[in-house]
């Protein structure tokens, strides 16, 4: 059994708006949005999920974040996928005078319901901005199956 949980939900998807509240609608946003280019556009990222029959496959595209940044925990049947990014600008000229000092601060998280799985054998692996999560099934065995004794 796989099942997604929302981590927030989108406070705008249903909001009715005019042309008075959008010119103060701009105010609400962080200030970070309209000066610094971090390439961290989404309050989330992309994640597919395959079924191989005998695992699942997990692949989270974390572009721009490390190994380091990346954080996974199973908790009651629980997979959290955490990243956190912190990046400062500092450009100076030859006096030591700060030309330009930006800073940035930002984190993601997702979490999917997943049971059925051996959790000693999960593995996961960082390349290229792509996190792969490699999940295999429990086997059942037979003294995890349930006999029904027959009444006599």
């Amino acid at each position: 059994m796989f099942g997604l949980v929302p981590f927030a939900m989108r406070k705008d998807l249903a909001r009715e708006e005019d042309g008075f509240d959008r010119l103060f609608n701009w105010m609400n946003q962080p200030l970070s949005s309209f000066f610094i280019d971090t390439g961290f556009t989404s309050k989330s990222f992309s994640v597919d999920v395959k079924d191989n029959g005998d695992s699942y496959e997990l692949k989270a595209e974390l572009p721009g974040f490390t190994k380091e940044d990346v954080h996974l925990s199973y908790k009651d049947h629980y997979l959290s996928i955490s990243a956190q990014k912190e990046e400062s600008k500092d450009e100076k000229d030859k006096d030591g005078n700060y030309i330009r000092r930006e800073r940035y601060s930002g984190s993601m998280s997702r979490s999917f319901y997943i049971d059925n799985i051996d959790e000693n054998k999960c593995n996961a692996e960082f390349k290229d901005g792509i996190l792969t999560i490699n999940m295999p099934k429990l086997t059942v065995s037979q003294e995890e199956i349930v006999h029904e004794i027959p009444i006599r």
